[in-house]
């Protein structure tokens, strides 16, 4: 028996989702796609259910790749119970997507959720008025806190999963009905016509393969004056506030009055930007100092530097193991030595603290806050203000960030985004190494730095977004009520994370260092090194030694900016070396493992000329910054 959770974007579709079935989930993408599905089992007395977790949709007419998804799930498994998730207090934006899933006669439960937000809000809704409306079971949950989910597996136990029923009848304007009459001879399954009318006629092949209806479809919509979709939504939209003002009694807010004029105040140029600088100050004391410094220090230089890796090494000694297999375990481009060591001592305390922030700030309500603050900004480099979200997230890992920039609705943003990504954003442990060097310094040598990128990440997605075909999609966002964040919800979605990292990353990071293995063996790592030594001179004016640290930016970022470090402590750079090659390191390409998701994410064309284009801008400005300090006499 399937269940699928159905639902708008955050909405706490996927919080219902582990409420439901605990940590036993498998993430996989969905055949022929890189959207992410979750599936886990959920037992229920002596009933195994098998829970699926589809991409947050706003309809099922199959107008993102996300949509896509969804509606093939929903469509190939007919005797599925369907559950949708819903916002409790934005019952006008839910109930659309409702009736759309009601036409399809499936076994059904509406969840409204996130309904001590809707109390607080000053919404009281009558549940016993909404379930006789809709006909179907109707609950409310607080999925961070867990209230309501044993009424919903009491609900999911008792509603027959094959029994089809049709709950609620719409008057569809005379357009939509003659439409459907003529698509009758075709005898499609219960609300498909409805949803072919209103999907664009390119994407009719994910629940269709008949040429012959796909023609006729096509003929039928000519004949509208207004898209199908546009017409069949105001009549949902309609129907939604009629359902609306017939459950949902106004009371007075009960929330603080203080947070929502704080919420509104953040939003707003002058305190907005003031609060975003003090977040991100914030996260680099917990991130880049705590974690990357007190947290780091302890894993790598105590607990792997003086334990582990010793340890290891002495039993390879015991046994006499040398050679060949010692040095692929134990050597300076070993398994445990360095994939491991980087893996776990070094990026996990960082991510694990990331992942911590960026929980509060997720939970907080912060965070669609800052993407419509910076949402002007950013439309002048082709994206809108959901982009912050990866981009955010980037200064943790670029890894993962590369991953979550399919919340982006078309392609060309999502390019920007990743070549953006790759250039411009430090992660947090090269971030953190950079800031350390920079420290020493004096204060123009940061703001030289800071500028720079800025009018690059600036310059190269204004640019971007002028030789990429297309336009910013529309950004629609909805700010909820600024809220203090529960622990135990943070702990649910770090752990989650966690998990991601060890099973997604880490496997990447060893892939990494056994290539840098074997380019040493085969000695081709010197010959790439002495290759790099003319540019990092001619060019960036640089030692020839640090063209070594570009190269090993590569595997690891932080350990690329660690060797120039290393360079500065011993005074063989001067300050306006320092800069330079700080510069040219940060738009140095991304480390290895977020090559590898690059490739997998955007397709290898599309990867490899960003892995180009990086290497070219890096040393283009790095050069030019060169001269151009070279001729201050910096």
């Amino acid at each position: 028996k399937k269940i699928i959770l159905v639902g708008n974007p955050n909405v706490g579709k996927s919080a219902i989702f582990y409420r439901l079935t605990g940590q036993y989930a498998t993430v996989s993408n969905y055949p022929g796609t890189t959207i992410e599905i979750s599936r886990a089992s959920l037992q229920i007395g002596k009933v195994q259910f098998e829970v699926i977790d589809t991409p947050g949709v706003n309809s099922l007419w199959a107008q993102s790749e996300d949509e896509k998804v969804t509606l093939s799930i929903i469509a190939n498994n007919p005797e599925s119970l369907v559950v949708q998730v819903a916002d409790a207090k934005n019952l006008t934006r839910t109930l659309p997507l409702t009736f759309q899933l009601l036409e399809l006669k499936r076994p059904f439960i509406l969840v409204l959720n996130l309904y001590d937000e809707a109390i607080t809000s000053g919404l009281k809704i009558n549940i016993e008025e909404l379930r006789k409306i809709l006909g179907i079971p109707v609950l409310t949950t607080v999925a961070i806190t867990g209230d309501g989910i044993s009424h919903l597996k009491n609900l999911i136990a008792e509603t027959p999963h094959k029994e089809k029923t049709h709950h609620i009848k719409i008057a569809y304007p005379q357009e939509i009905t003659d439409a459907r009459n003529k698509l009758k001879k075709y005898e499609l399954s219960d609300g498909l016509d409805l949803i072919l009318l209103g999907s664009d006629v390119s994407n009719i092949e994910t629940l269709t393969k008949d040429k012959t209806l796909k023609n006729h479809l096509v003929k039928i919509k000519d004949r509208f004056v207004r898209a199908p979709s546009s017409v069949i939504f105001e009549t949902y939209y309609k129907h939604a506030l009629e359902v609306y003002n017939l459950s949902v009694i106004l009371q007075q807010k009960t929330g603080s009055k203080i947070f929502e004029q704080f919420g509104y105040l953040i939003m707003k140029p002058l305190p907005g930007y003031l609060f975003a600088f003090f977040i991100l100050y914030f996260m680099y004391q917990f991130v880049g100092v705590f974690a990357a410094g007190t947290l780091v220090g302890f894993f790598e230089e105590t607990l792997f530097g003086k334990f582990i890796n010793p340890t290891i090494a002495a039993l390879f000694e015991k046994f006499g193991i040398t050679g060949f297999l010692r040095e692929f375990f134990v050597g300076d481009y070993g398994l445990i030595t360095m994939a491991l060591t980087y893996a776990i001592a070094i990026i996990f305390p960082i991510v694990g603290a990331f992942f911590i922030f960026f929980g509060v700030l997720e939970d907080s309500g912060y965070l669609p806050r800052l993407a419509a603050m910076l949402d002007k900004f950013f439309r002048i480099i082709g994206l809108n203000g959901k982009a912050v979200l990866p981009l955010i997230l980037g200064l943790g890992c670029g890894t993962m960030a590369t991953l979550t920039t399919r919340i982006l609705e078309t392609r060309r943003e999502r390019i920007i985004a990743t070549l953006l990504l790759s250039l411009t954003i430090p992660c947090s442990a090269q971030l953190g190494v950079i800031l350390g060097i920079l420290s020493a310094q004096s204060l123009s040598s940061f703001f030289i730095w800071f500028v720079t990128l800025i009018l690059v990440f600036t310059f190269v997605g204004y640019l971007s977004s002028k030789i990429m075909p297309g336009s910013s999609s529309q950004f629609i966002i909805e700010i909820p009520p600024l809220r203090i964040p529960l622990f135990s919800n943070i702990l649910m979605k770090v752990k989650q994370r966690i998990v991601w990292y060890l099973k997604e990353a880490v496997p990447l990071f060893i892939l990494g260092t056994f290539i840098l293995f074997i380019l040493d063996k085969i000695g081709a790592l010197n010959k790439i090194i002495l290759f790099l030594e003319p540019l990092v001179k001619g060019v960036l004016g640089l030692p020839g030694e640090t063209a070594e640290a570009f190269l090993i930016g590569f595997l690891r970022r932080d350990y690329g900016a660690a060797g120039l470090f290393d360079m500065a402590r011993q005074k063989l750079l001067n300050e306006r070396q320092i800069v330079v090659g700080l510069v040219t390191i940060t738009l140095f390409v991304p480390c290895l493992a977020q090559f590898f998701v690059m490739l997998k994410e955007r397709g290898k064309k599309a990867a490899t000329m960003i892995f180009i284009f990086v290497i070219f801008c890096a040393f283009l400005v790095g050069g030019l910054l060169n001269v151009f300090l070279t001729w201050l006499k910096f």
